[in-house]
């Protein structure tokens, strides 16, 4: 098992966190020998039914804690040492990755009425390791001896009573140590089958993770048979899906075999398998069956099955005869079945992404449609960006707006509608057009504007919240004069204008704010006024510009006025670009972005 929770377990019950493994426990639960398996830092990670039977216990009281909370020592016999002496040879078997046959120990059992009966075993513990060499598992088996210890002891004292009854309890004992090595020639003979298993099953553990990152069919089927070929010792492999609206297969294969169509109501073994039932066979020269792979004698092939759904099939193959004991079998059904949640959720997850891209491609060309290019007033330059916040959705809530008044004003407006999602632009599309609207039909300035939007927001019912910085670039003929004109501005909520002037260090109109929009229609906005000077520039954003997760609102503040000072006397586009790509290198959130900047009057 690598970097994962023993196959077949679900974590919950083992203790142990990791993807979903398939169920291998019955591997060793018919054992008649007592087993347990635990991690390198002793949890158990499961007990055959043996086991428990001798010890009183059960799965749901052992698995997931450690062994010596399970197994404590007996309170009423402090000087015990066969804990103690156990965990030493559970550790060097760990870090010798060498089994180690201990001798017979003492440790008493808690039994389930608080009580701890005296036993004898005679322990052995094996390390399983992963293919690098890694111990990744502990398998611990504890002969019960109590009986041969007893008697021991009973030959013993009867040896004071008579030397003829000691020859016949070292008889008899001799006997025993007979049947105890060949039990130990036998648990050899298991734990190496169990080992041959184990290493399997942590070859599926490797191939579980692996299909974890695949993020389409393709890349997932390579995946597959690349790790099936290194976990099974296969050497050919085929995987066959059935489309979404039912059909004929599309096989996809490893080691010679051809990419294409098979019919579904095939008699090949895949086709058969994909219907719903297995097809193993050992050894096709005896049988004297046409192999369904290229070059092999044995095969199996498995159905695909994901929330009682068929998806196909499975097939690997050998190029040798190859018995299928019921291990063996359980091995493959776990892959299959490990093969078939991967399939589910690449599929889905290329579904996914379809109708994300058919939603990417609306809202794209509902952006273009609302976020339009600036006018472009004389004396005056304005540049516009937008980021998106997320690849699959290209609009979100933030906007900028630019467009000339009635009275020859150039109305300025970077707004953001919380969320960066399809009702984020629907919002933003109406906040938008009402304002404009707003602005052109009312007499008054930007307080007055925000004002009678808020209303409008609230009379209408839409259920939206935002922030919104709107601004008028005024000139009077004193001002024409002198090139000079006046920045008149309202900040519902909103992060503060950055001014770089044209002379002087960069300003942030940090005044007090209003109250955002769509909370409380009636909330009192006022207006601010400074004069802009020829060479002045202004830049209007949201907060996506000067918010990162690593850092407060302050130090991004901080950051927007160091870069606007070394790009000041850049072109607004420039200017616009470099903001950007220096302040939002990832595009956690929306960015909306407008920069003004006053030219020269010419007369």
């Amino acid at each position: 098992m690598v970097g994962g929770v023993p196959p077949g377990r679900d974590p919950s019950e083992d203790g142990c966190a990791g993807l979903p493994a398939p169920d291998w426990a019955r591997v060793f639960d018919a054992a008649p020998a007592p087993f347990l398996l635990l991690t390198p830092d002793l949890v158990i990670v499961s007990a055959n039914e043996a086991r428990l039977t001798a010890t009183a216990t059960t799965l749901g009281d052992t698995v997931g804690r450690h062994l010596f909370e399970v197994f404590p020592l007996n309170p009423d016999d402090p000087a015990a040492d066969g804990i103690a002496n156990l965990g030493a040879s559970l550790a060097l078997a760990r870090d010798t990755g060498r089994p180690v046959t201990m001798a017979i120990q003492k440790y008493d059992i808690p039994m389930p009425d608080g009580s701890y009966e005296e036993r004898f075993w005679a322990p052995r513990n094996v390390p399983i390791t992963d293919d690098e060499g890694r111990v990744v598992l502990l398998l611990h088996r504890s002969d019960d001896v109590t009986d041969y210890v007893r008697a021991r002891d009973e030959a013993r004292q009867e040896a004071a009573r008579g030397q003829d009854r000691v020859e016949q309890v070292e008889s008899d004992l001799y006997a025993r140590t007979r049947e105890l090595e060949q039990a130990n020639v036998e648990l050899r003979a298991s734990v190496e089958r169990e080992q041959r298993t184990a290493r399997a099953l942590a070859g599926l553990a490797t191939t579980v993770s692996a299909l974890a990152a695949a993020e389409s069919v393709p890349e997932l089927l390579e995946l597959l048979f690349a790790h099936g070929r290194e976990a099974l010792q296969t050497e050919a492999a085929a995987v066959a899906l059935l489309p979404a609206g039912g059909g004929d297969l599309r096989l996809t294969g490893d080691g010679g075999l051809r990419t294409g169509v098979l019919p579904a109501d095939s008699p090949a073994p895949m086709a058969v398998a994909a219907a719903g039932r297995r097809v193993l066979t050992a050894d096709s020269t005896a049988t004297g069956t046409a192999p369904p792979l290229p070059g092999v004698r044995a095969w199996a092939a498995l159905p695909l099955r994901a929330g009682g759904r068929l998806l196909g099939s499975w097939t690997v193959g050998w190029s040798d005869p190859r018995p299928l004991a019921d291990d063996d079998v359980r091995v493959l059904e776990a892959y299959a079945a490990q093969c078939a949640q991967a399939v589910d959720r690449v599929t889905r997850l290329e579904d996914e992404r379809r109708r994300a891209s058919a939603t990417r491609s609306l809202a794209e060309s509902l952006q273009r449609s609302l976020l339009t290019d600036p006018p472009q007033p004389d004396h005056l330059s304005i540049a516009v960006r937008y980021r998106p916040a997320a690849q699959e959705a290209q609009v979100g809530g933030d906007w900028y707006d630019a467009f000339v008044s009635r009275d020859g004003a150039t109305t300025l407006v970077v707004g953001d509608v919380t969320g960066h999602d399809r009702t984020a632009a629907a919002g933003m599309a109406q906040l938008r057009n009402l304002l404009r609207g707003i602005a052109h039909a009312v007499d008054s300035g930007p307080a007055g504007v925000l004002g009678a939007l808020d209303r409008a927001v609230h009379d209408l019912q839409i259920a939206t919240l935002a922030t919104a910085v709107l601004a008028r670039v005024e000139q009077d003929a004193v001002q024409a004069a002198t090139g000079e004109r006046s920045l008149r501005w309202s900040n519902a909520g909103h992060p503060p204008p950055l001014l770089l002037p044209a002379a002087g260090s960069p300003l942030l109109l940090e005044r007090p704010r209003s109250l955002l929009l769509g909370v409380d229609p009636d909330a009192s906005r006022t207006e601010h006024v400074l004069v802009l000077h020829p060479g002045d520039t202004l830049v209007l954003y949201t907060d996506g510009l000067v918010e990162r997760r690593d850092s407060d609102l302050d130090e991004g503040l901080d950051r927007l006025v160091t870069a606007g000072s070394e790009l000041a006397g850049e072109a607004v586009d420039t200017l616009a670009d470099e903001l950007l790509r220096r302040l939002v290198p990832e595009a956690d959130d929306d960015v909306a972005l407008l920069v003004l900047r006053v030219g020269p009057q010419d007369g």
